[in-house]
């Protein structure tokens, strides 16, 4: 059955998602805050897109939850969108925007690390297993397909687990980002010793090589911003539009989770009134890291053309993402709404206040819960999960 679905998605792609490179223009295009001019920087322009991580669907990889599906295909293209979400945001943390993919180069040991945390096993970090089934607290059962809002909460929570990126993940509610509540949040004081010394005591083989000694000082945690939206009823509403494309020029800017009823897509800029996407329909064999931690990374990034699609085509409900890697970068991506997107007094796109709502329940910043009840094995490091294996059972919903 696999096989013969494997065949089937890859069928889909090739007829339905070819299309021609880019055209010839004087419009810029504009990919996650870059701007790239194709009469002059056409090659630049293609190896920035294909230095983005490219995750789609995969099979024969271990069954979810001991019993569950060996392959993602069909289900699990909005997964495959947030991890390629995240992992941007952890290239930004640890790499810089700038930095550049290229095949057979070696690559830094961190560009190792953070695929790792990507890869199709249980003790995965951002794995489709520890998504899938953190996706059971938010209603949705492995095999589901996820909407752009179910994934950011999933991320949200799985970030609490990972303290080599320790990265503050606010989910924004009602279309309103609240700037007291985020610095609130990167701001939060490291945990009690007690919790600490709790937490260590239970996973003491993972704590050990890979522990982020930043993550228990004071200081700004790095901020994946999501605000999952509604931009219409039925179709994306044209007054949204400019407001839209102007996210992705932004420099904090790390694209948007969304595409059409049940078929999902990582956008990462636009070109006129086209918008730019990584598409994870494609089926592809599960890949491992090798014995020296490294990983056969070419079948992580796309290497032809990227894919396109009219604006207007675009399902309303989407995510929009960013990063901030210190306060500053989120001071000027304040600005940057105040001055671009709320700049329209109709229709706002949503909304960026100071002051928590008095009407709104009191925000905590979410901590890791010393006990896990989720339903899935919720680790605290990418690194010597095998050796967590036979001590620590994954707990099954």
């Amino acid at each position: 059955m696999e096989a013969v679905l494997s065949r089937y998605e890859n069928q889909i792609t090739i007829l339905s998602d070819y299309l021609e490179e880019f055209p010839e223009t004087d419009e810029p295009v504009w990919i996650l805050g870059r701007q790239h001019h194709l009469n002059t920087d056409k090659s630049k322009l293609l190896l920035d897109i294909s230095a983005r991580l490219w995750f789609t669907y995969r099979r024969k990889f271990s069954p979810i939850g001991g019993t569950g599906p060996s392959s993602d295909a069909g289900w699990g293209c909005m997964l495959r969108c947030g991890q390629m979400m995240l992992a941007q945001a952890l290239i930004c943390r640890h790499l810089g925007r700038d930095w550049q993919w290229e095949k057979h180069k070696k690559q830094p040991e961190e560009y190792h690390r953070i695929l790792r945390c990507f890869l199709d096993r249980k003790d995965c970090c951002y794995s489709i297993h520890q998504m899938a089934q953190m996706g059971v607290g938010e209603g949705k059962s492995i095999g589901e397909w996820f909407g752009p809002n179910t994934v950011a909460q999933v991320l949200k929570k799985l970030a609490l687990f990972d303290e080599w990126n320790s990265l503050a993940v606010y989910v924004s509610m009602d279309n309103t980002v609240v700037i007291e509540d985020i610095k609130k949040m990167c701001w939060s004081p490291p945990q009690s010793s007690s919790v600490a010394h709790s937490s260590a005591h239970l996973h003491r083989s993972a704590l050990g090589r890979n522990k982020n000694t930043a993550g228990f000082c004071t200081g700004w945690k790095p901020l994946l911003l999501i605000i999952p939206l509604r931009l219409g009823i039925n179709h994306i509403n044209p007054v949204y539009i400019d407001a839209f494309k102007e996210c992705f020029k932004m420099p904090q800017s790390l694209g948007a989770l969304g595409g059409k009823p049940n078929n999902a897509y990582y956008f990462i800029g636009f070109l006129g009134n086209e918008l730019i996407y990584l598409d994870p329909h494609t089926t592809q064999s599960f890949v491992d890291s090798e014995e020296n931690g490294t990983v056969d990374d070419e079948s992580f990034h796309c290497q032809q053309a990227p894919h396109r699609m009219k604006i207007m085509n675009l399902d309303p409900s989407v995510a929009l993402g960013f990063f901030c890697k210190e306060e500053c970068d989120f001071d000027n991506w304040c600005s940057l709404v105040q001055k671009e997107i709320l700049k329209q007094q109709s229709l706002r796109m949503f909304e960026l206040v100071q002051k928590h709502p008095p009407h709104w329940p009191p925000f905590i910043p979410p901590t890791k819960p010393e006990v896990t009840t989720t339903g899935a094995e919720l680790i605290e490091s990418t690194d010597k999960l095998f050796e967590l294996e036979e001590e620590f059972e994954i707990l099954s919903v």
